[in-house]
């Protein structure tokens, strides 16, 4: 059919083609809504709304890698500093379906990976969200069955599952790979390694029935994998400069962005205390992190999955961006995003003010702020 076409519109339709992948939403609509946690601060009688606005609409996903808002939803962080307004929550499984419902208004503020934040803002011209926050680095392994895969160069031929079609996961092993001089078609998964894209709740029922080989997968799947048995080969921190990068951000909707400026301050506010109690508090940080993942899902995490999952996540207020410029670069380069324009992605105004007002030093948009 692609030969009958005129080469200008060939080319329109290849490049819509190439986006669908990153743009498709998943079946569990705009995620669920949070359960009641007789745990999480309630709105304290008499206090005074921020913005005029009875609620906040927050968003985030059940993994240990947004456990910055497991644990302020569990101990009230955000509650306490949006005073009389009141902090709600809805959890997610995947990030397009995140980014739509930021677009429709069903959340105004969420925790999300890399690529779709970069794909949310791309597709829409720059017009949809800002990334205002940091949250977490790392927390990302390549664990594999030790019985099939004893070497990084065993890897070449093997079955290797990542969360989805290009997210951020699936652009880290494509990105691997090809710095192995292996050839991989990034929307089939064909080639030197087979690319499996299994939803991470599926995944360790695929490891332990050996329909897959291994996994590129973020906590708490990956040590999920080794208490089945998986080895971790790699730890994707150790291919970064300072063995970090990004795994987690804030995003917001321009719209609410502008019109509520005091009441993304006070999450972001919140966003900071919260991590500097994680730091400070590590176990009773993992403990309500966990607590918080047993409201939601209805089951918390054993030790020998919580405790060395959460032991390799960094939580930073740093959105830590020189790493997510490179991370769409390497989209760019799997052919699973054209040449992305950045610049704007980021709004970093209101974190330093936070981060100003607590003693710290200012966040690096890595030029990719707005003018």
């Amino acid at each position: 059919m692609s030969a009958t076409l005129p080469p200008s519109r060939l080319r329109r339709r290849l490049t819509a083609l190439a986006a669908l992948p990153l743009l498709t939403l998943t079946a569990c609509g705009y995620g669920s809504q949070a359960k009641d946690d007789p745990a999480t601060q309630q709105v304290a009688a008499g206090a005074k709304k921020i913005d005029g606005l009875d609620s906040v609409k927050i968003g985030y996903f059940g993994n240990l890698t947004h456990g910055t808002a497991l644990v302020g939803a569990r101990k009230g962080f955000f509650q306490k500093a949006l005073g009389g307004t009141q902090a709600k929550y809805q959890v997610f499984n995947a990030g397009p379906s995140e980014i739509e419902a930021l677009n429709s208004g069903a959340i105004d503020i969420g925790w999300i990976g890399p690529s779709p934040a970069i794909n949310g803002y791309t597709q829409s011209g720059g017009k949809s969200l800002r990334i205002v926050g940091g949250s977490a680095a790392g927390g990302v392994k390549l664990v594999v069955n030790p019985k099939k895969i004893s070497s990084l160069k065993d890897v070449k031929g093997k079955k290797i599952a990542t969360p989805q079609l290009g997210n951020t996961q699936d652009v880290a092993l494509l990105n691997w790979a090809a710095e192995q001089g292996w050839k991989v078609d990034a929307q089939s998964g064909k080639g030197d390694v087979s690319v499996v894209r299994t939803d991470n709740k599926v995944t360790p029922d695929a490891f332990k029935s050996g329909s897959i080989d291994g996994a590129w997968v973020p906590e708490p799947t990956a040590s999920k994998l080794v208490a089945e048995g998986g080895k971790v080969l790699l730890d994707e921190s150790t291919l970064w400069p300072d063995h970090t990068f990004v795994i987690t951000n804030i995003i917001v909707s321009q719209s609410f962005l502008k019109e509520h400026p005091k009441a993304v301050e006070a999450v972001l506010k919140a966003s900071v205390d919260t991590n500097k109690w994680i730091k400070a508090q590590p176990d009773a940080a993992k403990k309500a992190a966990n607590d918080r993942l047993a409201v939601d899902s209805g089951k918390a995490l054993p030790a020998n999955v919580l405790d060395p999952a959460w032991k390799s996540i960094q939580f930073t207020d740093d959105p830590l961006a020189s790493t997510l410029d490179a991370q769409a670069r390497h989209a760019v380069k799997a052919g699973l995003l054209k040449n992305p324009r950045l610049d704007g992605i980021y709004d970093l105004t209101l974190l330093d003010k936070v981060l100003k007002a607590a003693g710290e030093s200012p966040a690096d948009d890595a030029g990719l702020g707005v003018k």
